[in-house]
């Protein structure tokens, strides 16, 4: 007999096999001019996705907490298609290598 998992196991998993890596999130023509937004839910998290004045797309995690500003999450833009990584032991990796001034926590789109 096979039991469902619990909260916590289920958790877990979510964390290690699923945040870590890139996830498809929309094709870049879901936000098409710049201050155009969408919102979406990856991995039980809402994501917005964001047209900048400067035409990159970005994503930021929208944070429950009150008073909690969207924080910056790696967002790239791939032929067209928007993917994101959520994994934060990947977003300092990528900033200690390629961003040795931390005042962009955001890498720009490609």
């Amino acid at each position: 007999m096979s039991f469902p998992p619990d909260d916590r196991t289920f958790r877990r998993e979510m964390a290690t096999a699923y945040r870590s890596g890139w996830h498809f999130i929309d094709l870049a023509t879901a936000v098409p001019f710049r201050g155009d937004s969408l919102m979406v839910t990856l991995l039980g998290e809402p994501i917005l996705i964001a047209r900048e004045d400067d035409e990159d797309v970005r994503a930021y995690r929208c944070l429950r907490r009150p008073r909690g500003a969207p924080q910056p999450i790696r967002c790239v833009v791939r032929y067209g298609m928007v993917f994101v990584n959520l994994d934060q032991r990947d977003h300092q990796l990528f900033e200690s290598e390629t961003q040795p001034d931390s005042s962009t926590t955001t890498p720009r789109s490609a």
